[in-house]
């Protein structure tokens, strides 16, 4: 039955914490992502972010062992409901401290802007979400803080040379789960957890973030060490005196408490 946390194969597992492998907590990596249930159409240049709050499809959660967990709720005809209930958000939001408090390392590509701000909306605590943001490692939001622009997580992916690629493209995820393609989103959620932990490790291993550019050709920025996002907020501003418009550090801060 559709519903609450899941780890596959898709059975419910409900009212424990489910373990995600059984390596130390402090050895771990666990990266999540969010799928939001809103279709729209954006012109050129818009962004997504004005159209905010959103609501949730689905979301789910990866550790570096390839384990899965999803999270969905449940309509009154026993189906998946179109967007998650505060409960099973805050569920979430819950258990992704709970990883954190144990010694798990949490990742997220973009996950201070995009997916934690929304996950606390969902869940009615921002509180939370800042409590755990604040402990995040987001390598998107470190290359930001060093670079002054963001990168796309298929963009590193391909320039780290990654295996694994998206199902789809995200603006897609939305329409289908409307369509009642559910397992294909799910399954897409999911793709990106392990997306993410792969780009993480080859970081690590590499020692920094590589990606195409929009010209076809690859760039590395040096990234030593990943950092939690409070060691960033009052990192040095880069020099983007370069860009037309450059993006204000507080456009993926200004959410926090």
């Amino acid at each position: 039955m559709p519903g609450g946390r899941r780890r596959r194969p898709l059975a419910l597992l409900s009212g424990r914490r489910i373990l995600l492998s059984m390596s130390s907590q402090s050895e771990r990596r666990v990266s999540f992502d969010i799928e939001i249930a809103n279709v729209f159409e954006l012109g050129p240049g818009e962004d997504l972010d004005e159209y905010g709050p959103f609501d949730i499809s689905c979301a789910a959660a990866a550790d570096d062992h390839g384990e899965i967990v999803h999270w969905t709720s449940t309509a009154p005809d026993g189906s998946f409901a179109n967007h998650l209930d505060v409960t099973t958000a805050h569920e979430m939001l819950s258990w992704l401290r709970e990883e954190q408090l144990s010694g798990a390392r949490l990742f997220a590509w973009n996950g201070l802007s995009f997916d934690l701000r929304w996950i606390g909306v969902a869940a009615q605590d921002v509180d939370l979400a800042a409590e755990v943001a604040l402990d995040l490692y987001d390598p998107m939001f470190q290359f930001f803080v060093q670079r002054g622009f963001p990168v796309g997580l298929a963009k590193v992916a391909g320039g780290l040379g990654v295996s694994e690629t998206k199902l789809m493209d995200g603006a897609d995820a939305p329409v289908q789960w409307a369509q009642g393609n559910h397992q294909l989103v799910l399954d897409y959620v999911a793709g990106d957890c392990r997306i993410t932990d792969a780009v993480v490790a080859r970081i690590e291993e590499t020692g920094g973030v590589t990606w195409r550019t929009s010209r076809g050709t690859l760039s590395t920025e040096p990234m030593p060490q990943l950092k939690q996002i409070r060691a960033l907020l009052d990192a040095p501003e880069p020099d983007t005196s370069w860009m037309d418009a450059p993006l204000p550090r507080s456009k993926f801060t200004s959410w926090l408490p």
